[in-house]
């Protein structure tokens, strides 16, 4: 996984750029640089910056799991040996109903996204990741619905 630099923060160019793609994700080069009044080199190369850096995340985010037949959404909250962490991280990779996986500070170790065809499917999901090598206990919550989607514009 990749992550931005903490040393660079976004100029105006890059908000007005980011802004840009947030309304229109699927807009040319030509046509952002066009909007923005910028020149088309620009935009490239703040692009493939912005590919390389980690800014822009992956298409994958953009998918919603209910089209793919995955309707149940859940984190599951779990505590690791702590030796094993790396382990554990290579096995849950493993599950493909795991779509997330965050290392965490306090109370958990882990908050792991899930995806489920059904409640039954879940069980076994979690099953699956309660039986890894190293995972001592673990929370399910089940997703009932998102209050506040996932967003960055409020951020530019």
């Amino acid at each position: 996984m990749s992550t931005v630099s903490s040393t660079r923060t976004a100029d105006r160019t890059d908000r007005e750029l980011l802004r840009r793609l947030i309304r229109t994700p699927g807009a040319t080069i030509v046509a952002l640089a066009e909007s923005a009044g910028l020149a088309r080199n620009t935009v490239r190369s703040r692009l493939s910056r912005y590919d390389e850096d980690g800014t822009l995340r992956s298409f994958q985010r953009r998918i919603a799991p209910a089209a793919l037949g995955y309707p149940l959404s859940a984190y599951v909250l779990t505590r690791v040996t702590q030796r094993k962490l790396d382990q554990v991280g290579e096995a849950l990779s493993e599950i493909p109903e795991v779509i997330e996986v965050l290392g965490l500070s306090g109370i958990t170790d882990l908050m792991i996204q899930v995806v489920a065809r059904d409640a039954d499917d879940l069980y076994r999901v979690a099953g699956r990741i309660l039986g890894v090598d190293g995972v001592k206990r673990t929370s399910t919550g089940l997703v009932m619905r998102e209050m506040v989607p996932y967003r960055i514009q409020q951020l530019l």
